[in-house]
């Protein structure tokens, strides 16, 4: 893959300057009329039929999956390795589910927003809520901000040029191919997600430690018994790593998209909310495919600016979004889902750069 200085001259620009306001108006008030039109449009309002529907079609159709396994898996056919696409696909919905909740876009309380979280990532899936909803957080208060972001922390993957010439040994080999080894990485995600909500249980205390560890205990020890009560003992192995294989594939095709690659603000910089949120966000052209695979993140940018905005009201808020942005000529990125694969990989094969 070729490299250029473009993206990286994108990662570190300066952000367009606000507008002239009336004296002691900050460039965090730019948002404010924003969220005005969006709350006045009715958008900010709860989903709560669309959000049950989507619950039960989801647990009915993890439930379909897993009587065919269990019923394929009886036959002693190897063809119930075909059955983990859809696991994964349904299991990735199930993430979906358990993100919004943690936004607060599914409920009015945060007490069903928190049972529907814990149900849906800690008992369907393995993934702690408190671990995803503390480093989630901090990545919505401060995205693409090295030293603040825990997305664009150092880790098997790096983000900036001053990270990359740090590598030493397997990390440095690493980093020079890490654009290429990107999408064959991905495959470890979904077992990370689990072994990263195990971890996260030190962080916690008392009762939540309790809840969020034995729904995760739950969840391994009823995953691990079905599969081993459907299948041999070499085909429940196969089918869990297939499984976690292609989770881990969807969920990083569902985020990748959505940062990698846009502005990277500096130490110090002090950018209102909205040149924040926008600036270091990529939208992905939406259609029904493409908001049912990638879960609504597909409006990324309609997203960061208001988390708690429920899915299906994403697409309708985007316009109004948009027109925003340009009357304050704040540049709004979209394009289509390869070409923002495309930017990110150009992204981390110019950050390997000077290591080859």
């Amino acid at each position: 893959m070729p490299a250029a200085s473009s993206t990286l001259a994108a990662t570190s620009a300066a952000p367009p300057p606000a507008p002239p306001g009336p004296p002691g108006q900050e460039a965090g008030s730019e948002f404010a009329p924003l969220l005005r039109q969006v709350r006045d449009a009715g958008l900010l309002r709860h989903r709560t039929g669309w959000y049950a529907a989507t619950i039960t079609v989801n647990a009915l159709a993890l439930g379909a999956v897993w009587t065919a396994v269990v019923l394929a898996g009886g036959t002693g056919s190897w063809w119930v390795l075909a059955l983990a696409l859809p696991a994964a696909v349904l299991s990735a919905r199930s993430g979906f589910l358990g993100h919004d909740a943690g936004h607060q876009q599914i409920a009015a309380d945060r007490r069903t927003n928190r049972v529907l979280a814990l149900v849906h990532g800690n008992l369907l899936l393995g993934m702690g809520a408190a671990w995803w909803t503390d480093k989630h957080n901090r990545h919505h208060a401060n995205p693409n901000h090295v030293g603040k972001d825990p997305d664009v922390e150092v880790g098997a993957l790096v983000w900036t040029r001053a990270q990359a010439v740090e590598r030493e040994g397997f990390a440095r080999w690493l980093t020079r191919h890490q654009a290429g080894l990107f999408f064959p990485m991905l495959t470890l995600e979904g077992l990370a997600l689990k072994v990263a909500s195990f971890q996260d249980l030190r962080r916690l205390t008392g009762r939540d430690r309790l809840v969020e560890g034995g729904l995760l205990v739950a969840h391994l020890a009823g995953y691990t018994a079905l599969l081993l009560a459907a299948m041999s003992p070499a085909q429940a192995l196969v089918f869990a790593l297939l499984h976690h294989a292609l989770l881990g594939v969807h969920l990083g095709c569902a985020f990748a998209p959505n940062h990698k690659g846009m502005a990277m603000p500096e130490e110090g910089a002090r950018w209102g909310h909205l040149r924040r949120q926008v600036l270091t966000s990529r939208n992905v052209r939406g259609n029904p495919v493409t908001d049912f695979m990638l879960g609504g993140l597909n409006y990324q940018i309609e997203h960061h600016l208001m988390p708690s905005l429920p899915r299906p009201h994403l697409r309708l808020a985007q316009p109004l979004v948009r027109a925003h942005c340009a009357r304050l000529g704040v540049p709004y990125t979209e394009t289509g889902l390869l070409d923002s694969y495309r930017q990110a990989l150009t992204h981390m094969h110019e950050v390997g750069a000077p290591l080859r």
